[in-house]
């Protein structure tokens, strides 16, 4: 397994909140929402026929990557993202409860 945000096109939708990509035929996506200068991860979802190859790590890593450049502060809400952000402290900084 791998998040290697190269290895997949992800895609930024910043007007749906959303950050995507496509595998195997298969659409997996992050949806956020935007409080009071906060991401809030709200939904990482990727198929099972898709599972296990990283792309929910990579989806999580660039929502990450952009809240950083973006100034903004990351409520972890979804179980995954919770998970990752557990897993890569170099993210740490970014989290409010």
């Amino acid at each position: 397994m791998t998040d290697d945000l190269a290895s997949f096109d992800l895609h930024h939708d910043a007007a749906a909140r959303r950050f995507s990509t496509r595998l195997d035929g298969h659409d997996a996506e992050l949806l956020y929402s935007l409080r009071d200068g906060r991401m809030v991860i709200d939904h990482t979802g990727v198929p099972e026929a898709i599972g296990g190859r990283g792309v929910a790590a990579a989806l999580v890593r660039a929502a990450l990557d952009h809240a950083r450049a973006q100034g903004w502060r990351v409520v972890p809400a979804c179980s995954y993202s919770a998970a990752y952000v557990q897993r890569h402290p170099e993210y740490a900084d970014l989290i409010v409860a």
